[in-house]
């Protein structure tokens, strides 16, 4: 079963975009080729228990298990030794990425309060768009019941 998110850029959003910049070759159409979604535990007290939680967040939002990020080097003013594990990612690919981007289009941005649109300056020079969200409970699939981060 073809995503209806994927099924419309390849209807619509495809033949436009090929149309208006002119292009003769269909790989030349700019394309969604992976998400990735990551996560840190920041300055908790209790850094295994939270790395825990958030991983079972992430699991829970992506339907993938996320893999544990480590600190490059350490840094003493934040307690920070080099190989600790400080977050979670979980890189989306194919179905399960546009299965996601379609939930987090249609259904998580409407529903972040004071939402005025995302902004097309997060592009890098790479095309990367880089979106940070401050409460990651809009994207659960059980709204509303995720615990809360904990700002300390």
């Amino acid at each position: 079963m073809e995503n209806e998110f994927y099924s419309h850029y390849k209807d619509r959003v495809m033949p436009a975009l090929q149309k208006a910049h002119g292009y003769k070759n269909v790989h030349q159409i700019p394309k969604v080729e992976k998400v990735v979604i990551n996560t840190s535990v920041g300055s908790q007290s209790d850094v295994k228990q939270a790395l825990e939680e958030a991983k079972a967040e992430l699991a829970l939002i992506t339907g993938q298990r996320p893999v544990e990020t480590l600190a490059k080097k350490s840094i003493s003013n934040f307690k920070l030794r080099k190989g600790q594990a400080i977050g979670a990612k979980v890189t989306l690919r194919g179905e399960r990425m546009y299965e996601f981007l379609e939930r987090f289009i249609k259904a998580a941005l409407p529903r972040i309060r004071d939402f005025r649109g995302v902004s097309p300056r997060c592009f890098d020079d790479n095309g990367n768009y880089t979106l940070g969200i401050s409460d990651q409970s809009t994207l659960s699939p059980r709204h509303g019941r995720t615990r809360k981060p904990n700002r300390s």
